[in-house]
């Protein structure tokens, strides 16, 4: 367990690719900072599912959540520009390797169960992994917005992520569209009739 937990300590440090890309300075957001978003986020619309009778496994959203950018401890934040000349096919198969070799040191039942999480996430296989995807975007979004609110610009490609097709199921749908409303009608209010770039 304690080379798993060393090897965690890397995401505190790694920074978030696409502010820095964007001319943020470094430190602006590190991987855990943004895993700790989409937990929480995960973790609150899970609850508004509940609230709406939905039955959903929040054990399993928070697992997956807390897991879900874990790989990025061996390969880096790899921002979109450079995922398109890997192609998704090396890319899923790189990180699920990554995966497996930074859970080795777990027992077996740990790894097993960590390994399934991880590909349910990664293939969307059930609700509780579209969801987390949901709380994914939805807390780049609110960064980004934080990020505009102090005086950043040029992030209008990270919002198209508002079109972006999650396949969730009706009543998540709803709940999760809800939430990027709000968040695009905050970038409204805040940013006026300003050009964001």
């Amino acid at each position: 367990m304690l080379a798993f937990l060393l090897e965690l300590q890397r995401l505190k440090r790694l920074d978030r690719t696409g502010w820095v890309l964007r001319g943020l300075a470094p430190g602006a957001e590190s991987v855990a900072a943004h895993s700790y978003g989409v937990t929480l986020t995960a973790m609150l619309l899970a609850d508004r599912l509940i609230a709406r009778s939905v039955p959903i496994n929040v054990e399993k959203v928070l697992r997956m959540a807390l897991l879900h950018d874990l790989t990025e401890t061996r390969l880096g934040d790899l921002p979109q520009t450079a995922a398109h000349y890997f192609g998704q096919g090396a890319r899923h198969e790189a990180a699920r390797r990554a995966f497996a070799d930074i859970i080795a040191s777990l027992d077996e039942a740990r790894r097993n169960a960590y390994l399934a999480l991880y590909d349910e996430y990664e293939k969307r296989a059930s609700l509780e992994a579209r969801l987390v995807k949901a709380a994914d975007v939805i807390d780049l979004l609110t960064q980004a917005l934080v990020f505009e609110r102090a005086g950043s610009r040029g992030l209008d490609e990270f919002w198209t992520a508002t079109a972006r097709d999650l396949s969730l199921e009706e009543e998540a749908a709803a709940v999760v569209n809800e939430v990027l409303q709000d968040l695009v009608r905050a970038r409204k209010d805040e940013l006026g009739d300003k050009p964001a770039d």
